[in-house]
């Protein structure tokens, strides 16, 4: 099985965390690993880490013939460029079923909202902008910025006053020539794992962080930095629990989400609101989804199998 990881995005070195500890987990009385790296230049590294090919076009060559040679390719990169796009059609070149579609939509936060909308799970008021149009924004209370597709909240902004605005709208186009300008939505974050069984079945299961609680945002420092606190399992009644799963699998299921996905929302006095889906979540051992499970009783190693074992046509 190939493990890719790595990524032309900023989400480079999360991805290649991501690709070394599953390499790592996965069980070798099962399992014959073989890595591959995208450097951020786009050539492509084997499994000796040494570059394939001599030239962008040739690297690619070489990758394509390693992931004929197995029988599953797992493709960790995240973000740009990585959840819905070019990894995933360079997998199907390869000869491996890849769904279409559900990453690339995912990973377009606007296309999320509608497609949540017409499901009827409820997401935060906003408006889409482009560059084009950033000075018709104008300061109409809190409101967060960010780029249409971007992850681990790279470009995203808490604005709280008029004079944070522009500045704000200016950066979130470095990421994504489309911005998200949304209201901000106070309330517990609740994230809903999402994980189909080899037998077609799905296991959800929650887990609880404050992301915007007094006008903190849970950003990209917060993500990384070892101070974000979660309960896992998220301490929710019964019927917040339902709800919850229910809503994330319908917009699993709209979104055309296949094997695992994370479904982000905001738990408010007014009920549930979607944040945002994550189709390829960190996948660490340390990561939120992994622990998500573990607490349930699932294993690092065994999640991984499971979601292995969720693919087409692999029996193990």
């Amino acid at each position: 099985m190939a493990v890719i990881g790595g990524g032309q995005n900023c989400e480079h070195a999360v991805s290649l965390a991501s690709a070394a500890s599953v390499r790592a987990a996965l069980d070798p009385a099962r399992y014959e690993v073989v890595a591959l790296t995208i450097r951020r230049d786009g050539r492509w590294l084997g499994p000796d880490e040494q570059p394939l090919g001599s030239s962008t076009a040739g690297s690619l060559a070489a990758a394509l013939a390693v992931m004929a040679e197995c029988d599953m390719v797992m493709p960790l990169v995240h973000g740009p460029r990585g959840e819905g796009r070019d990894p995933r059609g360079i997998v199907r070149a390869g000869g491996h079923p890849l769904r279409r579609g559900a990453g690339a939509l995912a990973m377009d936060k606007w296309a999320t909202k509608l497609v949540a909308e017409a499901v009827g799970v409820r997401t935060a008021p906003g408006r889409l902008v482009t560059e084009a149009n950033l000075p018709t924004v104008v300061f109409d209370g809190r409101v967060v910025v960010k780029p249409v597709a971007a992850g681990s909240s790279f470009g995203v902004r808490l604005v709280a006053t008029e004079e944070e605005l522009e500045p704000a709208l200016r950066a979130a186009p470095a990421l994504d020539d489309r911005v998200l300008v949304e209201q901000v939505v106070v309330g517990r974050e609740v994230d809903v794992a999402v994980l189909d069984d080899p037998d077609g079945g799905r296991r959800g299961r929650a887990a609880a962080g404050d992301s915007l609680v007094d006008g903190h945002l849970f950003d990209t420092a917060t993500k990384y930095d070892g101070s974000a606190a979660f309960v896992i399992p998220a301490q929710l009644t019964e019927t917040e629990a339902e709800a919850l799963t229910d809503s994330a699998l319908r917009v699993y299921d709209a979104l055309g989400c296949r094997r695992i996905a994370r479904v982000d929302f905001f738990l408010t006095p007014d009920g549930l609101v979607l944040n945002e889906v994550n189709t390829m979540p960190g996948m660490t051992a340390e990561s939120q989804v992994p622990k998500m499970f573990a607490a349930d009783g699932l294993t690092y190693p065994e999640f991984l199998d499971r979601l292995v074992r969720s693919v087409p046509g692999i029996v193990r």
